[in-house]
């Protein structure tokens, strides 16, 4: 078997290049002696680095200078609460889209910190499977503090590929396609994403935040969930992630080598096109995700016939190709296709697929 695949929804594969880095400088970054999960945060060569990688994030994204970039704890759950804490009182309506399984979980933490979550739309089904609610049919309040919206869904692989237009400021969860486009921050009031998928290790948080939105947390808000406190001290309140901060750094060191997010895009394009037009071909596989609301990180399919399920996974983990089980909510296969994913993961993926279909048709 040659070096594996790892389809895996997340944590997810890490650019090749980057573990090797890792591994090189392990027991001693920058020369130092020691590791750098060993030196401490203040530390004048840790403050560098870290500081490098929001200056790399900022350039690869074009933030613009009025919103800060916190690095934080807790992964993408993490900012479920620490949205409506931030940004919305407790007699405040919220407004969010139900496009999934992680909207939902999002949805529910809201609940918890706010008067009112009134859900605008969500998961519809149409002749050609499964899609989200319209944006012009989305039902928004007139007083939302803001609007919450996933636009990729791991877990079904469905996509919202326009950005809304709407009145409140837009908050938008990225865990699981952040960097791989270029994006407009502007559109948005705040941008998170979990780390685990396109950034580094999980457990790890970004939050892209408007500095008009700073300074409204609930009075009862966790002081290392306040955005306020967290822009203020650089994300370093309190001891920060240092080795997540440090794997991250790498990854936007190496999305910069590779063109940045505009090559990535075009990459992971033709790494969708490739898969989606061989399961379309195929009266083997199916997607059941609409056209128009395909993800481009998360590709899952079905076999037609499910008892072939085991064998095919069986199958391809002796290929390499590892992580495709589906979710376990939905079955079936599941390719993550993220930024570290070679081409070259995918042809192969496409050519064991090609040849089980062959066997098993």
């Amino acid at each position: 078997m040659s070096a594996p695949y790892n389809f895996s929804a997340g944590p997810a594969m890490l650019p090749a290049a980057v573990l090797q880095r890792a591994q090189e400088e392990l027991r001693s970054w920058r020369g130092s002696g020691i590791s750098v999960m060993e030196i401490s945060h203040r530390d004048p060569a840790f403050m560098q680095m870290a500081f490098k990688a929001e200056q790399d994030l900022r350039d690869l994204m074009a933030i613009p200078d009025n919103y800060q970039v916190l690095f934080m704890h807790g992964g993408g759950r993490g900012q479920f609460t620490a949205v409506p804490q931030n940004i919305a009182g407790p007699n405040d309506t919220v407004d969010y889209l139900n496009g999934g399984i992680w909207s939902d979980f999002a949805i529910r933490e809201a609940q918890k910190f706010v008067a009112k979550v009134n859900v605008i739309g969500g998961v519809i089904d149409t002749d050609l499977g499964r899609a989200l609610t319209p944006v012009a049919q989305w039902q928004l309040s007139e007083d939302a503090a803001y609007v919450h919206y996933c636009p990729n869904e791991t877990v079904d692989g469905l996509a919202l590929h326009t950005i809304p237009e709407v009145a409140a400021p837009l908050v938008v969860d990225m865990s699981s396609n952040i960097l791989s486009e270029p994006l407009p921050v502007d559109k948005f009031g705040i941008i998170y994403a979990g780390a685990q998928k396109n950034i580094g290790p999980s457990g790890f948080a970004i939050a892209i935040v408007r500095d008009d939105l700073l300074g409204r947390a609930q009075g009862t808000t966790s002081t290392i969930m306040d955005y306020t406190v967290q822009a203020k001290e650089r994300s370093m309140y309190n001891t920060p992630n240092t080795w997540a901060w440090y794997l991250s750094g790498l990854v936007f060191e190496w999305l910069k080598e590779q063109g940045g997010v505009a090559a990535m895009g075009e990459l992971n394009q033709r790494k969708a096109n490739l898969l989606y037009q061989y399961i379309d071909s195929s009266d083997f596989y199916s997607n059941p995700v609409h056209p128009d609301f395909r993800s481009k990180m998360n590709v899952p399919f079905l076999l037609a016939d499910a008892q072939l399920d085991s064998e095919f996974l069986a199958q391809a983990e002796k290929q390499g190709l590892l992580g495709l089980k589906g979710h376990r909510y939905v079955g079936g296969m599941r390719a993550s296709i993220y930024n570290a994913m070679p081409l070259e993961g995918v042809e192969t993926l496409v050519s064991f697929m090609r040849e089980f279909e062959q066997k098993h048709a």
